[in-house]
């Protein structure tokens, strides 16, 4: 059996997508690119998909992941492009490697987001991160399965700074609606339990600084991936498969030669 693992995104209206629609989306697309896929035991078998930590309905994604099980050898990269053909724009496969080491959920410890707040000054955002990297706790409220639970939100947030337009992710027209004052910030948030999300950190600016953006803000996830306590920087999960990759051996030598689905 053969691993695959695979970086999608989320981009434009796409970011509305829920997990389950993209569930759906991705079992067609393997169907429609005839992808040799492992099937689960039982009275229902389903294709062996693991999901890894997918971000929130309404949010855009730049760095979601997904591992898929294979009963036949194919090229990773010849793999992408066909399943990237079958999928809707917007919801694109843009990274595919050979699964060489374990442990895929495990290395997603942190994610890196930005936060577009259209219709903020850049100055007014800075005031409230500084309040909110003041403060040694910053307490939050979010309706959750067993009804409202207030958290700290403060104690997960690796970093939060404002950063200037041009420093932002190639996204879609859609994600930057109009030329009004316009604050970006980038937020760097471990994976804790409860999790803290973007929505979080904002209700959090707003407790602490009184930062209530008039439009919703845009999120989009930048990366996720180990986060390294000494530089602060979120590490690329998909690295130490490439690296395997480049110093052993093909789990199947004729991997790359193997025909495509017609």
């Amino acid at each position: 059996m053969q691993r695959i693992r695979l970086r999608y995104t989320k981009r434009g209206r796409l970011r509305f997508t829920s997990h389950r629609d993209f569930q759906r989306a991705f079992e067609r697309a393997l169907r429609r690119a005839e992808v040799p896929m492992a099937y689960s035991a039982g009275f229902t078998p389903h294709p062996k998909v693991s999901y890894a930590n997918a971000a929130p309905t309404g949010t855009g994604s730049e760095a979601e992941y997904l591992e898929i099980a294979l009963t036949a050898p194919r090229d990773p990269e010849r793999l992408r492009v066909l399943l990237d053909e079958s999928m809707p724009a917007g919801l694109d496969i843009v990274e595919a490697v050979e699964a060489r080491t374990s442990g895929l959920a495990d290395r997603l410890t942190a994610s890196v987001w930005e936060l577009r707040l259209d219709g903020v000054a850049p100055e007014d955002a800075r005031r409230a991160v500084d309040a909110f990297e003041a403060a040694g706790t910053v307490e939050v409220q979010r309706r959750m399965k067993n009804g409202i639970r207030t958290f700290d939100a403060r104690s997960a947030v690796a970093s939060l700074e404002t950063v200037e337009e041009d420093a932002g992710t190639d996204s879609s027209p859609a994600d930057r609606p109009t030329d009004r004052p316009c604050a970006i910030l980038r937020l760097v948030v471990r994976h804790v339990t409860p999790a803290v999300r973007p929505d979080d950190v904002l209700s959090g600016l707003r407790a602490v600084a009184d930062l209530a953006p008039p439009v919703p803000v845009a999120v989009t996830r930048l990366a996720q991936g180990l986060f390294d306590e000494e530089t602060g920087t979120v590490t690329d999960p998909l690295a130490p498969d490439r690296e395997a990759a480049a110093t052993e051996p093909h789990t199947a030598a004729a991997t790359a030669a193997a025909p495509a689905p017609a």
